[in-house]
């Protein structure tokens, strides 16, 4: 049974996504899709959700989200907290991690991120319209999530109906990666538009991420990087999350999930899939340095990211909030030994 929810405060900026919209790109539709799917499984994995399911990311401040006419079941994900609220005004902390039961007439009130992204999935997944196979918004052609537009106040949007009769929550380790370190990249695939020296000027500087950066791409800055003869231009072709474009300034681009899906700047790498999601915890102001790996160190790196996810979802176990009755131990469990009259010496 599906549930009404609504969106009495949208924070800043946030929209819904999932995996994205993926088999798109050769008629120019971006893939969009979470910054950091692991962190949106994470949160999908703790309400018993497909871990592709549509969430909300936050980059900013949270959302708050009041449960209308049945309950609903929240869990967070990333560095970020967030409050119970009833009627009456009174608060209950909630954790990230965890996931927690809204009653009809509650909101959960979303704190801002602390740190990088985060993700609020509810259960059953957000249930807005498939567009192209995929709920992952995309505001600048208005397509998936709520009419292809982040959160507004007022916003009623759906999900499936909790278990409210079961009280038993759902809690686990909060770390699994360290999403801190270089960024490892695979040069090309155009790197012969540059001299030896100036690849040894991407991997040797810190670059310093600049304001002018979004879910399409962060913009570094730092001493420019030189073009050779070749120039700063090259036909057109394909490009992809993680690809790091060099433009005639010299400055660099690394293209998000919302990126264009061809261009015309020469790339002098590109960050492999293991390090996306490092991207998306680092913020304007912060620096970031480039580590030059090959295509097998590229492809363990990224089976060790899947083995420690695996093993993070084996941390999952159920938790009672305080003051709660875990029915299903007692339910199991054998209170009486046999039936007695009461007469018995």
């Amino acid at each position: 049974m599906s549930a009404s929810f609504e969106i009495t405060n949208p924070g800043i900026a946030v929209s819904i996504q999932d995996f994205g919209r993926i088999g798109y790109r050769s008629i120019g539709v971006p893939l969009s899709g979470a910054l950091d799917a692991n962190l949106l499984s994470a949160a999908n994995a703790l309400v018993n959700n497909p871990l592709d399911s549509a969430g909300f990311e936050i980059r900013w401040s949270g959302p708050t989200i009041k449960a209308v006419n049945k309950p609903i079941r929240i869990a967070l994900a990333g560095d970020i907290g967030a409050w119970l609220t009833d009627s009456q005004g009174m608060r209950t902390q909630v954790d990230a991690f965890q996931s927690v039961l809204v009653p009809p007439g509650q909101s959960l009130v979303i704190d801002s991120v602390k740190s990088g992204v985060a993700y609020a999935a509810l259960s059953g997944g957000i249930l807005v319209p498939k567009q192209l196979k995929s709920r992952s918004s995309y505001p600048k052609a208005r397509i998936g999530g709520h009419h292809g537009l982040v959160l507004s106040s007022g916003d009623i949007l759906s999900c499936q109906e909790a278990a409210a009769e079961i009280p038993t929550e759902l809690k686990a380790t909060k770390k699994w990666i360290n999403e801190s370190g270089d960024i490892r990249v695979i040069l090309g695939p155009q790197e012969n538009h540059f001299s030896p020296e100036s690849i040894d000027q991407f991997f040797s500087q810190p670059w310093t991420i600049s304001r002018q950066t979004d879910r399409m791409g962060m913009r570094l800055e730092g001493t420019p990087i030189a073009h050779n003869e070749l120039g700063a231009d090259i036909v057109s072709d394909g490009v992809i999350p993680g690809a790091i474009q060099v433009p005639a300034n010299g400055q660099l681009i690394i293209l998000l999930a919302d990126c264009q899906t061809s261009g015309g700047y020469p790339k002098i790498a590109t960050v492999i899939s293991a390090d996306l999601s490092k991207l998306a915890h680092r913020k304007p102001g912060d620096t970031l340095r480039f580590i030059k790996v090959n295509h097998q160190e590229a492809k363990e790196a990224l089976n060790k990211k899947t083995e420690l996810f695996e093993a993070w979802k084996q941390s999952i176990k159920p938790f009672l909030p305080p003051g709660s009755i875990d029915f299903i131990a007692l339910y199991n469990s054998n209170l009486v030994s046999g039936v007695l009259s009461g007469s018995e010496e």
